[in-house]
């Protein structure tokens, strides 16, 4: 983090990223002395309400972050500025989202709680737009115009007061990613069972093992548990993907499935109310088999540079993800992140686990059709998972990879097949290679 007296003094001369969270109530004249060369400004954490129409003049921005501020109106002069491509305005107070604001090279748009409750047209207009984050609104209905954005992956509605899902939504060519639990949809769901509850008296807390967008996740002991388990503790507010409790109710329709990483008790009377859940303990040596997406790649994880996996690895964690996300798409959960960051391998015995339900979807069991067509978007992201695989592996099995993602990244989603299928397909190539 940067300070006023640091861009005050010209020590940050040349600096292409500027960070300032500084009790900010107007922006300091002293940033456009950098504007030949700043590139990301994050303005997060101030008491910000308007921007300057100077903010034009830094013609080299590309990412403007200012989340945690006081917007009620998303500034029009975004709009006027030639190479930004990412805006980020989460958790201010903003109702109003100006045709105006929106710039041409809009690439990444995230508006998360908010108090939308309308979008202009002209969101659809923007033929770059690949990444929508826009849970915790107010938002009764998507415009039309989206469905020209052809270039949209990814998708974060949930949390909002839609109605319906619209028939476009289902046939863009490019959607992978998509969160819209907690709508007001009027869909039913099968009872899914009751998990056992441990009270907060019962557990001993541990060290903190690591922390996302909805929750902490802690070692723990639990009274009658011979074994430490993990346990997600949530924040309680609403996230990039949505609810806590929408999470916690996906993860209970889940169930149990060996490449699963799903709760097995349901943590009671916290002194806070919180809501918790017990997980297994993942053993000592597990890793994530990527990075989440950087600003530049911004749909896509970020792999380690060198990054190989041996063919028989590569086609195991591939026939535990497909079987995992076959699993979920039987119960009726859409996973929604369904990305090589959400998912721990054992490099020594080859075992890979899918977890992170944060972004799911429970689908109405009374609309199959729907359902269907929303479950292809799904598949789609395996596709790019595969390829993925594919890319981080040697011949034949790169090429026997790329045969499956091909058959998943097809543009009609209808056209796609089914996630049993693409998991049978993945088993066939497991098998073949250990015979």
């Amino acid at each position: 983090m940067h300070t006023l007296e640091q861009l005050r003094s010209g020590a940050l001369a040349g600096t292409r990223r500027l960070d300032l969270a500084c009790d900010l109530t107007e922006l300091p004249a002293e940033i456009f002395a950098l504007a030949d060369t700043l590139e990301v400004l994050n303005l997060s954490g101030n008491r910000l309400r308007h921007l300057p129409h100077q903010l034009s003049r830094l013609y080299k921005l590309q990412v403007l972050f200012a989340s945690d501020n006081e917007f009620e109106v998303l500034p029009e002069v975004l709009g006027d500025c030639p190479a930004l491509q990412m805006v980020g305005f989460k958790a201010n107070r903003i109702a109003d989202v100006p045709a105006a604001a929106l710039p041409r090279a809009l690439r990444w748009l995230t508006l998360t709680d908010n108090a939308i409750g309308h979008l202009p047209a002209e969101l659809g207009q923007r033929p770059a737009l690949q990444k929508l984050m826009l849970a915790g609104n107010q938002l009764q209905a998507l415009p039309d115009s989206l469905q020209g954005a052809q270039q949209l992956e990814l998708l974060r509605i949930s949390a909002n007061r839609l109605r319906v899902v619209p028939e476009w939504l289902t046939s863009l060519p490019r959607l992978a990613w998509l969160a819209l639990a907690g709508n007001a949809m009027g869909w039913t769901f099968a009872h899914a069972p009751a998990l056992p509850e441990v009270p907060w008296a019962a557990i001993t807390l541990g060290p903190l093992l690591g922390e996302g967008a909805s929750g902490h996740i802690h070692r723990v002991q639990a009274a009658g548990w011979p074994q430490a388990l993990a346990l997600k503790l949530f924040k309680g507010e609403v996230t990039s993907d949505g609810l806590p409790e929408d999470e916690l109710a996906a993860c209970l329709a889940a169930g149990e499935h060996p490449s699963l990483i799903t709760p097995v008790a349901r943590l009671t009377d916290h002194p806070e109310q919180a809501q918790g859940l017990l997980m297994p303990l993942i053993p000592p040596g597990h890793v994530n088999l990527a990075g989440p997406p950087s600003l530049q790649t911004c749909t896509r994880d970020v792999y380690t540079p060198g990054f190989s996996l041996p063919a028989p690895l590569a086609l195991g964690i591939a026939r535990d993800v497909a079987d995992a996300v076959a699993h979920l798409h039987q119960r009726g959960v859409m996973h929604g992140d369904l990305y090589a960051h959400n998912i721990l391998i054992d490099p020594s015995h080859g075992q890979a686990q899918l977890g992170d339900l944060g972004a799911a979807t429970r689908l109405p069991g009374h609309a199959p059709e729907l359902r269907h067509r929303l479950l292809a978007l799904e598949v789609r992201a395996m596709g790019c998972f595969l390829e993925e695989l594919a890319v981080h592996t040697s011949a034949p099995a790169s090429q026997a990879l790329h045969a499956v993602a091909q058959n998943c990244l097809l543009p009609m989603p209808s056209d796609r097949p089914d996630m049993a299928t693409v998991a049978a397909q993945c088993q066939s190539l497991a098998d073949g290679l250990a015979a």
